[in-house]
């Protein structure tokens, strides 16, 4: 049994092991796997894509999804009671919630599998999908050059993450005073997306937009990026701000195939928590 809290949890050969999971599972493989289980969501209203492809994946597998709003857990009752009475029933709690340190306590407490769905500095298995898409239209996707759009936030760090744990090399183009440690930055989108090939953006709260006039990405800009580049948003993405609408129509954007694939592989990072 395994929690999946951070990527750096994971050996690169881990994450192939998940890829290869998905596969499986595309395969026909592990039908009703979860026959029997019962699966925790803590999720926020808002949530759309991960909350979809983890309970509809939960339902594929057999399993019985079981969901709370994230506030849930924000009441008086101390998590290790929570947890306490959750061990009970529970085979997996997936949380997605603002705080990390919360999700690492859940895990503490937890006997389970405990996945992170989402933090304020990370989200780990958006990135483990992009990267197992990626792996599927790119010859050897850890040779790519990839560079991030946006500022210093859960996207753009998750990508950190999977840099260190995969060791592709990652640059960021973002406004003065919104970088990310130990990455190569830039200012100027026209100058951060030459040599690269998949470029990958987070959107932007409104109250930054101006910081960021310089790195929106365009046609015009992909256009200077290598060849066969692709572009890979973050949704919700947003035309006329961080991407343009001509980018999102021409074929640098993969986003909509790309997030197909998020069903199996939470399918399979559910698998693999359990059986490793």
């Amino acid at each position: 049994m395994k929690d999946l809290i951070r990527l750096t949890d994971l050996q690169s050969s881990e994450v192939y092991e998940i890829f290869h999971l998905a596969d499986e599972i595309s395969a026909g493989k592990y039908n009703g796997f979860l026959d029997g289980k019962s699966v925790i969501l803590y999720f926020p209203a808002s949530s759309i894509r991960t909350r979809v492809t983890f309970e509809k994946g939960i339902y594929l597998l057999g399993g019985q999804p079981i969901r709370f709003p994230d506030d849930a857990l924000e009441k008086k009752e101390d998590l290790r009671d929570v947890c306490g009475y959750l061990n009970n029933w529970a085979d997996i709690v997936i949380v997605r919630h603002k705080d990390i340190q919360l999700i690492e306590k859940i895990a503490q407490y937890s006997k389970t599998s405990v996945i992170n769905a989402m933090t304020d500095i990370n989200h780990p298995c958006e990135i483990l999908s992009d990267m197992y898409s990626l792996s599927k239209i790119r010859d050897n996707f850890v040779s790519d050059k990839y560079l991030f759009c946006g500022k210093s936030g859960n996207i753009g760090l998750a990508w950190k993450e999977a840099s260190n744990v995969m060791g592709f090399d990652l640059s960021q183009c973002c406004g003065a005073g919104y970088e990310m440690e130990d990455v190569q930055v830039y200012h100027d989108i026209r100058a951060a997306v030459k040599g690269k090939d998949i470029i990958c953006t987070d959107s932007l709260p409104a109250e930054v937009l101006n910081d960021f006039r310089d790195c929106q990405i365009t046609k015009e800009v992909m256009d200077m990026a290598n060849q066969n580049a692709v572009l890979n948003p973050c949704p919700p993405f947003y035309r006329g701000e961080e991407v343009s609408d001509d980018v999102i129509q021409s074929d640098y954007f993969v986003g909509y195939e790309f997030k197909k694939n998020l069903l199996v592989v939470q399918q399979a990072i559910m698998i693999y928590c359990l059986i490793n």
